[in-house]
C-alpha cells in the first residue's frame, strides 16, 4: 500500500501554527488567572492570620499593661501608707515637743 503524502504540507503547517499560538495564549491566560486567584486567596489568608496575630498580641500587651499598672498602684499605695504613717509620727513628735515647750514656758511664768 502506498503511503499518502500531503499535497500541501507547508500550507497546512502555516495554518495550524497561528491556531496553536492562539490556543497557547489562551491556555497561558487561563493558567495565569488561576495562579493569580490562588495567590490572592493565599494573600488574604496570610493577612487574616496576621490580623488575628496582631489582635492577640494587642490583647497580651493590654493585659501586661494592666498587670504593670496594678503592681505600680500597689507599690504606690504602700509608699503612701508609709508616708502617712511617718507624717503622723512626725506630727505627734512635734506636738509633744510643743507641749513640752509650752509646759516649760508656763513653769518659767509661774516662777517669776
Amino acid at each position: 500500500m502506498p503511503k499518502s503524502t500531503p499535497t500541501h504540507p507547508k500550507k497546512e503547517q502555516s495554518s495550524i501554527i497561528p491556531q496553536i499560538e492562539k490556543l497557547l495564549v489562551e491556555q497561558t491566560s487561563v493558567i495565569l488567572q488561576a495562579v493569580d486567584e490562588k495567590l490572592s486567596a493565599q494573600d488574604k489568608r496570610i493577612e487574616e492570620g496576621f490580623a488575628a496575630q496582631d489582635k492577640r498580641m494587642e490583647q497580651q500587651f493590654i493585659a501586661q499593661e494592666i498587670r504593670i499598672l496594678a503592681a505600680v498602684d500597689k507599690r504606690l499605695a504602700k509608699t503612701e501608707e508609709r508616708f502617712a504613717k511617718s507624717l503622723d509620727e512626725l506630727t505627734k513628735t512635734i506636738d509633744k515637743f510643743l507641749k513640752r515647750l509650752t509646759d516649760i514656758e508656763e513653769e518659767f511664768t509661774f516662777m517669776k
